[in-house]
């Protein structure tokens, strides 16, 4: 047990070494990093919002609002599948969960169903498997057919929605250049956002709180807005819109020219003469050429560029803009310029999300906890030193060596992995302390054991205390690995902080307890040729 070949050596020190030199920049200022050549590690470790301070956002996805523009989209289906097989209807409505209409002809009910069927479809959760639902439920009574979303359907698209505005989400929050941030899913229809370090939680809110969907509409400027906004409808076929700071009004073509769908990059710049920010947009192949053959057909007229139902601008076509390019002037500033382009850049949210609660944790308390964390890692760790050395003499000196390596150790992992250091996290690391001189404790003790029991020889006497300790040792790390892994899968947030630092530790404290310490008593022993009385 005492005998390591050269590789084991090599292995060990190579291991602790690499703990060493991750672990560097965390102890190292940031004008130093910075001036590291590019083969030193320089990736400190990522303080989490509770450490660091930050923002910390609960959004809902308006899931209702998403219900109603599918009603919409199934109403217009359903005109549409009723002129292809001419089928005589009337009382085509919207009600609150679904749509209704009434067949004129008893002769044509069954071919009405056979329609409205064709519209269902198969309801799947995942791309490997369907559920064998379809999407609409179909009633009918005496010619009045009902068709509402089935419940599996709601579900699915309640869940993908969920989904794609949390990619979204991420999305945005990257484009700002924030590190780690953490979003995550809560209930059904409910999001988790954490961005530490972010110093300006007004302009995530701004950045999360609008859908972003863009459109480009034709304006028409055969009816009069005044007369629109006085009667407060708008003439069939236009929508009645404002622009974003409310001071113009605007009469647009429903119809869509171009979608938001077809945009492909867009960026910030400066125009020439004046030097105002603005706003580079491009098109896909299909999108430009639509842009393309609208402009050349529209010289001279204005079109508008509407997001999220405000007119952002209404420029006139000066010339054709071919080659699927364009951009966007107004009031911006930079930053408004930035997020316009963070906002098209990351998508439209698939429904409106609503803020429900918004904290901000300023760095003063954060720094407060990393003092408090840090105070109290000092107190265990010099608690744990006493015990070992009064109790262990040498060989508690080496456990206390093995220690150091061990939080050395932990920081390295932690600052390679990019992981994000929580309170607790924290806790985590402090727990780790106590447990890591267990395995220490274990050994020493079966050492005793050996000694008391008639072991004439220092070498045997510390072998067979490794030997019959370690399936101890590793029985109840083990079991702290598996608790800290179910922890880090069930949990959220600062569950998971504590799980990641515990399950490292649980690894590092196995390899420093029996490893390290084991190599430190061997190199000692063999320098004892005559031992009257062992340090124990």
């Amino acid at each position: 047990m005492l005998y390591f070949t050269r590789f084991q050596l090599i292995g060990i020190g190579l291991v602790v070494f690499l703990g060493v030199w991750f672990s560097l920049p965390n102890f190292m200022p940031e004008t130093w990093r910075i001036q590291m050549p590019g083969f030193v590690p320089t990736r400190a470790l990522n303080l989490g919002l509770d450490l660091r301070g930050g923002s910390h956002l609960l959004l809902e996805v308006d899931v209702e609002d998403a219900q109603r523009e599918e009603l919409t989209t199934l109403l217009g289906d359903v005109r549409a599948q009723f002129r292809q097989d001419d089928i005589a209807h009337t009382g085509l409505r919207r009600i609150a969960d679904g749509v209704q209409v009434t067949v004129l002809q008893e002769a044509q009910y069954s071919a009405a169903r056979r329609a409205l069927q064709r519209l269902a479809q198969p309801v799947s959760f995942n791309i490997f498997a369907a559920s064998g639902a379809t999407s609409l439920e179909i009633e009918s009574d005496d010619g009045l057919f009902t068709l509402r979303p089935s419940r599996e359907a709601r579900l699915a698209r309640n869940s993908k929605m969920v989904q794609q505005s949390i990619e979204i989400v991420r999305r945005r929050i990257d484009e700002l250049g924030t590190t780690e941030p953490s979003i995550q899913r809560q209930g059904t229809t409910r999001i988790v956002v954490q961005v530490p370090g972010l110093d300006d939680p007004e302009r995530l809110k701004a950045l999360l709180g609008q859908t972003a969907k863009l459109n480009f509409h034709d304006v028409d400027e055969s009816q009069d807005v005044d007369a629109a906004i006085a009667s407060g409808r708008a003439p069939i076929g236009t929508r009645l819109v404002y622009s974003d700071d409310g001071l113009y009004a605007y009469l647009i073509r429903a119809r869509v020219v171009v979608s938001g769908e077809r945009l492909v990059d867009a960026s910030t710049g400066f125009e020439e003469r004046s030097g105002a920010p603005e706003v580079y947009f491009r098109f896909d192949s299909r999108g430009g050429k639509q842009f393309g053959d609208y402009t050349k057909d529209n010289v001279g007229r204005p079109f508008a560029i509407v997001l999220d139902d405000k007119v952002i601008s209404a420029p006139v076509i000066q010339s054709p803009i071919l080659g699927g390019n364009g951009r966007i002037t107004g009031n911006f500033t930079v930053e408004t310029a930035n997020d316009l382009a963070i906002l098209l850049r990351a998508g439209a949210l698939p429904a409106p999300m609503h803020i429900l609660e918004e904290r901000t944790v300023g760095p003063g308390l954060g720094a407060d906890s990393v003092a408090a964390g840090e105070r109290a890692a000092l107190i265990g760790f010099a608690a744990v030193i006493v015990f070992m050395a009064l109790c262990y003499n040498l060989f508690g000196l080496f456990a206390t060596l093995a220690l150091i390596t061990n939080l050395v150790l932990i920081l390295g992992v932690l600052s390679a992995l990019q992981a994000t250091l929580t309170l607790p996290g924290i806790a985590g690391i402090v727990l780790t302390i106590g447990m890591a001189v267990d395995a220490n404790v274990l050994i020493f003790e079966r050492i005793r054991e050996e000694i008391e029991q008639g072991s004439d020889q220092l070498v045997n006497a510390i072998s067979q205390g490794y030997r019959r300790a370690i399936g101890t040792i590793l029985d109840a790390n083990i079991t702290t690995l598996i608790a800290a892994v179910i922890l880090f899968q069930l949990g959220a947030g600062p569950v998971r902080g504590f799980a990641v630092t515990l399950a490292i530790g649980v690894v590092t404290s196995v390899f420093t307890a029996y490893v390290l310490t084991r190599l430190l008593i061997a190199l000692w022993a063999r320098r004892q040729t005559r031992i009257v009385e062992l340090p124990l």
